[in-house]
């Protein structure tokens, strides 16, 4: 993938550039708004976007790229005390938001987990096993049976296959699971119960049970023993 990041702090900004290079991406680093609005023409998978700029609002970038409908997506990187603006930046179009300090590992499953949505659509299919998931419908079969699920159940089982044998953590599956700026603060409780919900729909169709506990971590998707 060809990503932007758009990020002014020069070690985070190296950091994730290293990073995401190592995982075969191609990447470009700005550390303005003035030069990411300049690079928005060059065909960019997804941004990666800091809201506080020396010169200015990244917010103003979400509004150029979804104002013109461009087929980018955005996660904005914030800092903890941000939460109107990432708020508003959801609002505005953004995809999903990653809250500093935050893992190399769960920026990639962020970034898997957003290309699975923008690439995913209408009648494409994604297949694991005996499940076949279609996005563009809400659609979840297991041996080809339809299964009744939620859309956060839906969200979250294309998440886990999106980052199929990753170890999640519970704070990025809540962080995921809120992207939709009105349910802000998923709790373990709520996080537990939707993965609960989702295990027992899937292993009632005859699905395997492939939602993995990671005591004292999160949860991990994954058909190995």
């Amino acid at each position: 993938m060809k990503i932007l990041i758009v990020e002014d702090e020069p070690q985070l900004a190296q950091s994730v550039q290293q990073f995401l290079s190592s995982e075969g991406h191609s990447c470009e680093v700005v550390g303005t708004l003035n030069s990411a609005l300049q690079m928005l023409d060059g065909q960019f998978d997804i941004v990666l976007l800091d809201l506080n700029l020396p010169d200015g609002n990244g917010l103003e970038v979400v509004k150029k790229v979804k104002g013109g409908g461009m087929q980018t997506g955005i996660i904005i990187l914030s800092a903890r005390d941000s939460l109107e603006n990432k708020i508003e930046g959801l609002e505005l179009g953004a995809d999903d938001y990653l809250t500093k300090p935050f893992q190399m590992a769960e920026l990639n499953a962020r970034l898997k987990s957003l290309v699975r949505r923008v690439h995913f659509k209408g009648e494409e299919t994604i297949n694991f096993n005996e499940l076949e998931i279609v996005p563009g419908q809400l659609l979840v079969k297991v041996n080809d049976n339809p299964v009744d699920l939620t859309k956060k159940e839906f969200d979250l089982l294309v998440y886990f296959i999106a980052n199929k044998n990753r170890v999640l953590t519970k704070t990025g599956i809540g962080e995921h699971m809120s992207k939709d700026f009105m349910d802000y603060g998923f709790t373990d409780d709520l996080i537990y119960s939707h993965i609960k919900n989702l295990r027992k729909k899937l292993i009632k169709a005859g699905c395997g049970d492939y939602i993995k506990n990671v005591y004292g971590v999160g949860y991990k998707f994954t058909d190995a023993t």
